[in-house]
Parts: C-alpha cells; sequence; structure tokens
C-alpha cells in the first residue's frame, strides 16, 4: 500500500527508545524526512544509525523543559522543513500506587507526559491547519482503556491525553488534520521487560513466569513485536487515513477485556 508520505515531514518524540525508535525507522522508510528527540544522547546515536535516510535529525530534548519547544521546533523546521507529522510518545512514570504520591511527583511527570504534549501539538498544529494537512498521534497505555495496578500516575495522566485529542480532534477536522490515540497492549519493548522484572521483585516469582502468565492472558498468546504498533503508526500517519480522527486505536492482542 502506497502510504504518501514521501514529501511529509515528522517529529517523533521519544524516537530513541523502543517504540518510538521503530516508528521512526518505519516512517523513513516509507519516506518521509523524521525528526528524533530523546533525553538520551547515546539513544539518539544508535538510533539515527539504524534510520536510512539522509533526512533526518536528532535532537537531545528533555520534554519537561517546555522553554525548549520553539527552539527544537524551528530547529526541525529549517533542517527538514514544516512538521506534517507529531508522534507524541513520552516516557512512563514509575509503577507506584495512585495514593501517597508527593505533588512533586505528580506535577512534574504532569508537565513532561501531559504539558509537553500539549505544547508541542499547540506549535505546529496552527502550521499544518494553514496547509490543509497534518497528523496528530498520541500514544498512550491501556492503562487508559483499563487501568493498570501499580501505575496509577501513568493511568490518570495518560487518560487526560484521550480527552484532550478527541477535543482537539472536532477542532481540526475541517482543516484537513487528524488527530488520534494509539493505545499499546503488551509490546516486547524494555519498558516492558522493565515492568516485568518490578512485578517480580513484588511478588517474588521469576521474570520468565511474570511474562509466561502475563503472556498466557493474551487472546493472540503473545506480546506484541514493535513492528506491529510502528506500523499501524505508520498508517494513521498516511494520505489512507485521511477519514479516521478522534479515535482510540487498540494495537493489544485483545488484550484488554472490554468494549
Amino acid at each position: 500500500m502506497e502510504l504518501g508520505l514521501g514529501d511529509k515531514v515528522a517529529l517523533v518524540l521519544g524516537g530513541g527508545g523502543g517504540l518510538g525508535r521503530v516508528i521512526a525507522k518505519t516512517l523513513a522508510a516509507e519516506g518521509a524526512a523524521v525528526a528524533i528527540s530523546d533525553i538520551n544522547d547515546d539513544a539518539l546515536e544508535s538510533a539515527m544509525a539504524e534510520i536510512d535516510s539522509s533526512r533526518s535529525i536528532s535532537l537531545n530534548w528533555d520534554l519537561g523543559d517546555l522553554g525548549a519547544i520553539d527552539a527544537n521546533v524551528a530547529r526541525v523546521e529549517k533542517e527538514l522543513g514544516p512538521i506534517d507529522i507529531l508522534v507524541n510518545i513520552t516516557g512512563g512514570p514509575p509503577p507506584t500506587p495512585i495514593s501517597g504520591q508527593s505533588l512533586d511527583v505528580w506535577s512534574g511527570q504532569f508537565q513532561s507526559m501531559v504539558l509537553s504534549v500539549i505544547a508541542i501539538s499547540d506549535r505546529v498544529v496552527p502550521g499544518m491547519k494553514e496547509r490543509g494537512w497534518g497528523r496528530v498521534i498520541t500514544s498512550t497505555s491501556s492503562g487508559v482503556l483499563a487501568p493498570i495496578a501499580n501505575l496509577g500516575i501513568s493511568n490518570a495522566l495518560r487518560s487526560s491525553l484521550v480527552g484532550w485529542s478527541k477535543t482537539l480532534s472536532n477542532e481540526v477536522g475541517q482543516h484537513g488534520v487528524t488527530s488520534n490515540v494509539i493505545v499499546p497492549g503488551r509490546i516486547g519493548t524494555k519498558r516492558i521487560v522493565f515492568l516485568d522484572e518490578a512485578k517480580a521483585k513484588r511478588e517474588g516469582r521469576s521474570v520468565d513466569e511474570v511474562a509466561a502468565t502475563s503472556a498466557a492472558s493474551i487472546p493472540v498468546g503473545r506480546y506484541g513485536n514493535p513492528q506491529e504498533y510502528a506500523d499501524t503508526v505508520a498508517f494513521l500517519a498516511s494520505e489512507n487515513a485521511s477519514y479516521i480522527t478522534g479515535s482510540v486505536i487498540r494495537v493489544d492482542g485483545g488484550l484488554v477485556a472490554n468494549v
């Protein structure tokens, strides 16, 4: 399928990590110019080595620093062109119960996980509207559909992005801009390994046992491949997905039980 991304510019937040890296590689393979951001220089360097495109740049970017947004977006615009596709991926907070967390933790996570997404989108969406084409794709967590035990902060803050994305879709749809949320189930990344290790430690079990029990709870019987997630993002970013907006798309192997 021709996705029509050859003349598009994408900004992938969290592009040095597991899901973000594969998404960036996939968009680049489809012909898009790609800018990736991450707070980790080593992750950026290795991600850039995997992206087979001369039309790509990396940015060391702490999403919690809202004052850095304009300069970073301006650099992408100068070196690659106006941003047509924004893929919002933010790091996950530490596993914790939802009660008893300090207000400083809540505030810091809200700024890096929610306000950053809103502010970056506000910076690039006006240009999308002027050009009559744009894609805002926000990666969250299955916790926005069914809260996940011991991921209280993530459940709460990521859920706010669902309401934001839906409202944005209503405001920009007539301008050729779509806004969608994509929800991963248990996709095989370092983040999932970290969560399995944390659960194993809490429950006094082996990591392999925790992973096997988790995989058995998924109807397809396995963890997802990051490429399966990236392919879904690429489709949502494409011309072919112009009539999909305001949606929450699951890539979870049937994990989430509710309809």
